[in-house]
């Protein structure tokens, strides 16, 4: 079993300490979900782990061979390289010789009479059996096909930012190192390959460290959640549920000692008041526990908890209407054809589906940014939209925090007719007092994030747009956000791919299927998955074999005429079958990145497979009486 391990890691940027003193050990097999709201050093100990970044103190131990992976947000590549080429990249003599026979069938393909293609080829299949990397060639290609990658010669350039994120996850996993590092690796990806990522995760043989914002992922993938909070690492056992338990009991805990603490507090405060004269040497460690206890008296500190019931102006009953709507853009992709909307004032919509489909830009038609090619638009004239977008504002890196939200209101009002104050705001949204006048320059990415959600909710909206927020927002953020939701007296309209996210807030689904087909599902995330699988179910299930049997009595004692032809010829059939799925595998080995052949031999496998099972529970009936 191999491990890493470190002792008293130790971090900081300019005043802020990020990280003090860690030690954990990281084993094989560990399946660790790193948590912790933005700014807290996620991603930067993931960059220390990777050897991408150094702390300030600190002692690595790990075994010479050991290998780390790691997919970061921002995934680069050289635009010329073609997928092939960047997903294979690596000095081993295996991926050198699946990169090499990819190149010479993309070649053979292009040209096939070329004798110089023909000995590059032959060359390539040698080196691929010298290195056994026939296996290794049909994995990464399933995990490609998985990830939603079918063509392995586009180059770089042409791909959108989404779909490098995919290859480079792709090239994460086609290496197997010894730790996985993946900083969110579920962002751009739609949910059938978050479902295959998951079970691929939970069955990796090696250790993972994972950051996401997407619950039910760490849920099903992980043994281990470390937290992060204000500077220190908090272990727990088990999946995400089980760390909500443990972190709800540790900081019960906590609170009852701190409780305790200002008991002890008042009692020695009154004591030293009271100005007893009798005060000798005696009472001197008295005195000293007293200071000690006013020292420590606000050092237990919990992640915040939130009451975001703001108030909202009053939505009138038309809110948003699209009636007819047709869109296409530029390269002739119909992304709305004939679509009727109608958004009333409580409405959650959840807006799902395929990666390029056009989900976001329904959301820009909503928010009036982008026309209608055809069909009619309409906004209520009480609307006060708020879109969360996936673009980043620009801020002014020299402005304060509580500056740049003071520019839309100086105090908010609540749904109970109180007013709560931008500071309080802030405190509220996991910003702690004692950062209010850092300047938005110093703020982390997922920071500046939380800020400008923060802004849009203070301005009291009552229809609320998001596009994709869990991609930029921590856990605690996204938690405060539903809360919000929760209590939010209009209507939200949120694109998300998170299911955890969109079972909590959404009560109707739009699906885009591609090709300008929206589906209406009314229900929330998990039943509409339900819903497909037992559809696919239906839809999958093999015909049943009817067997034409003799009427026999009750005990039978031997095989019926037809019974003895049918036994005579099974233990051949059993074998053609064997050979047969033997046959199509070696077939799948050898394929090139032709993905529909590859899937009608995935399938031509299934249905032999099915069949052998057949014919053998057929041979077992049949030889008790033979």
């Amino acid at each position: 079993m191999k491990e890493l391990r470190v002792t008293d890691l130790t971090k900081t940027y300019g005043e802020k300490t990020l990280f003090n003193q860690l030690s954990f050990t990281v084993r094989t097999g560990d399946k660790i979900g790193l948590i912790g709201v933005n700014g807290t050093g996620k991603t930067s100990l993931l960059n220390i782990l990777a050897d991408q970044d150094g702390g300030d103190e600190g002692v690595f131990k790990r075994p010479q061979d050991y290998h780390v992976g790691y997919l970061s947000q921002a995934t680069e590549f050289s635009a010329e390289l073609t997928v092939a080429e960047a997903v294979f990249q690596g000095d081993s003599p295996l991926l050198r010789a699946v990169r090499n026979y990819e190149m010479a069938l993309f070649n053979l393909a292009t040209d096939g009479s070329s004798t110089e293609f023909q000995a590059a080829y032959a060359k390539a299949e040698e080196w691929m059996n010298k290195e056994d990397a026939w296996t290794a060639d049909t994995n990464a290609k399933t995990i490609l096909m998985q990830l939603g990658i079918s063509d392995l010669h586009q180059t770089i350039g042409s791909l959108s930012g989404g779909q490098k994120k995919r290859v480079g996850l792709a090239q994460i996993l086609i290496q197997e190192p010894d730790l996985l590092l993946l900083d969110e690796p579920t962002n751009h990806l739609d949910y059938q390959a978050i479902e295959w990522l998951e079970s691929y995760l939970a069955h990796y043989h090696g250790s993972l460290v994972l950051v996401t914002h997407d619950r039910y992922f760490l849920d099903r993938v992980t043994n281990r959640i470390f937290e992060l909070s204000f500077g220190n690492l908090h272990e727990y056992k088990g999946n995400y549920q089980s760390y909500l338990e443990a972190k709800a009991e540790r900081e019960e805990v906590a609170r009852a000692q701190e409780h305790k603490r200002h008991q002890l507090y008042r009692q020695e405060l009154a004591w030293m008041r009271a100005g007893v004269k009798a005060r000798g040497t005696k009472q001197e460690a008295r005195k000293e526990r007293f200071h000690d206890l006013k020292d420590n008296l606000k050092q237990v500190k919990e992640d915040g908890s939130v009451d975001m019931s703001l108030g909202s102006q009053r939505l009138g009953k038309k809110v948003l209407e699209i009636k007819n709507g047709d869109y296409t853009i530029a390269d002739e992709k119909v992304i709305i054809k004939d679509f009727d909307l109608l958004v009333q004032g409580s409405d959650r919509i959840g807006i799902t589906g395929k990666n390029g489909a056009g989900k976001s830009t329904l959301l820009n038609i909503l928010a009036g940014r982008t026309p209608l090619d055809n069909g009619l638009y309409e906004i209520g004239e009480t609307v006060n939209l708020a879109y969360y977008t996936q673009e980043n504002e620009d801020m002014d890196p020299n402005k304060r925090m509580i500056q740049y939200l003071q520019e839309v209101a100086e105090e908010v009002k609540q749904a109970d007719g109180s007013s709560a104050s931008i500071a309080d705001m802030l405190e509220r949204f996991l910003f702690p007092r004692s950062s209010h006048g850092t300047i938005i320059g110093k703020l982390s990415g997922g920071e500046k994030r939380r800020l400008f959600l923060l802004k849009l909710l203070i301005a009291q909206p009552n229809v609320l747009l998001l596009d994709e927020p869990t991609n930029d927002l921590d856990i605690d953020t996204l938690t405060v956000l539903e809360d919000y939701i929760s209590q939010f007296n209009g209507a939200v309209i949120a694109v998300s791919h998170d299911r955890y996210f969109l079972d909590k807030v959404a009560q109707k689904l739009l699906v885009f299927q591609g090709e300008g087909e929206v589906t209406n599902f009314y229900g929330n995330m998990s039943e509409y998955l339900e819903f497909n699988k037992e559809k696919e179910m239906v839809i999958e299930q093999p015909k049943a074999i009817t067997e034409v049997i003799e009427d026999t009595p009750k005990e039978k004692t031997k095989l019926s005429y037809h019974e003895k032809r049918e036994w005579d010829s099974i233990e051949s059939e059993i074998e053609e079958l064997e050979n047969k799925i033997e046959t199509l595998t070696e077939d799948m080995n050898h394929q090139g990145s032709d993905f529909t052949k590859l899937q009608d031999l995935q399938k031509e496998i299934e249905s032999c497979e099915q069949d052998l099972e057949n014919k053998l529970s057929r041979w077992e009936y049949l030889s008790e009486f033979a």
